[in-house]
C-alpha cells in the first residue's frame, strides 16, 4: 500500500508515519508536512490512501480533498482525515472520505482503519462480467456508478462510457447486493460509493447525476446508504 501522510506539526506527523510503517513494515509511506508538494505529487504518483489533517494554513486537508474530487484518475484513493476540530468534520463530509481518525487516539485506532483500507483496495479490483451482443465484457466495480432498466434491457453507466445489456435490475442485484451495490427504485440500482447526497426523494452522485429514490425501495436504502456514509 502507497500512504501518504499530510499534518503541519512536525512532530506529530513523523509519530503518525512511524506508527503506520510498524503496522505496515512493505508499506510505502511518504510525509508531508506542507500541502502543496503533496498537491505537486498527484500527479506522479498513485496514492492508495491518503491521510490528511483537515485544518493546515496555506493548502488544507479540505483543498487537497477537493482536487481529488475534481480529477476522476484519483477516484480509487481512499481519503481519510486525521483531526481534533469535531466541529470541521461536518465541511469534510461533502468529499466522501473513507473515515476519520482522532489524532489524540491514532495510535489506538491507526490499526483498524489500516485493516479496513486494504479491505476496501482489495475489494475495487473486483469485477462484473456481463454479455452485451457478442461480446464478453468485464468492468470494475470501482468505475461503476449505477444501472438503470431500459425495456428488456439493462444500461450500466461507468465514469467513462455506457454499457447496454440485456438483464433485469433484479438479477443485478442479487449479483452485486453484498458488494455495496443498493436498489433506491425498481429501475435503478446504484454504487454506494458513488453517491454524494442523500436527500429524501433523491440520490445525487458524485458525477452530479440524480436518481430517484422510490417509495417501495426508500427506507431499506436510505438506511443503508447513511450507513455507508457515516463510516
Amino acid at each position: 500500500m502507497k500512504i501518504a501522510v499530510c499534518d503541519d506539526e512536525a512532530q506529530i506527523l513523523g509519530d503518525m508515519a512511524k506508527e503506520i510503517q510498524n503496522l505496515l513494515p512493505n508499506g510505502i509511506v511518504a510525509a508531508f508536512t506542507d500541502g502543496k508538494p503533496l498537491m505537486e505529487s498527484l500527479g506522479a504518483e498513485e496514492w492508495d490512501l491518503l491521510l490528511l489533517d483537515i485544518d493546515m494554513p496555506g493548502i488544507s486537508g479540505l483543498e487537497i480533498a477537493g482536487r481529488l474530487e475534481e480529477e476522476k484518475c484519483f477516484r480509487e484513493t481512499l481519503l481519510v482525515f486525521v483531526t481534533n476540530h469535531d466541529e470541521l468534520v461536518y465541511d469534510s463530509l461533502k468529499f466522501h472520505p473513507f473515515g476519520f481518525i482522532r489524532k489524540s487516539h491514532f495510535r489506538e485506532e491507526i490499526g483498524g482503519l489500516l485493516r479496513d483500507c486494504e479491505k476496501a483496495l482489495r475489494n475495487k479490483e473486483r469485477f462484473f462480467t456481463f454479455k452485451s451482443g457478442t461480446e464478453t465484457i468485464k468492468v470494475k466495480l470501482a468505475e461503476m456508478l449505477y444501472f438503470e432498466s431500459d425495456g428488456n434491457y439493462l444500461k450500466l453507466v461507468t465514469y467513462e462510457r455506457e454499457y447496454r445489456f440485456r438483464e433485469t435490475v433484479g438479477a443485478v442485484e442479487n449479483v452485486l447486493a453484498d458488494q455495496g451495490f443498493i436498489r433506491l427504485h425498481r429501475g435503478f440500482l446504484v454504487n454506494q460509493e458513488a453517491v454524494r447526497v442523500l436527500g429524501p426523494e433523491e440520490a445525487e452522485l458524485v458525477s452530479g447525476k440524480k436518481l430517484p429514490i422510490g417509495r417501495s425501495y426508500g427506507e431499506a436504502a436510505r438506511r443503508q446508504l447513511l450507513e455507508y456514509m457515516r463510516k
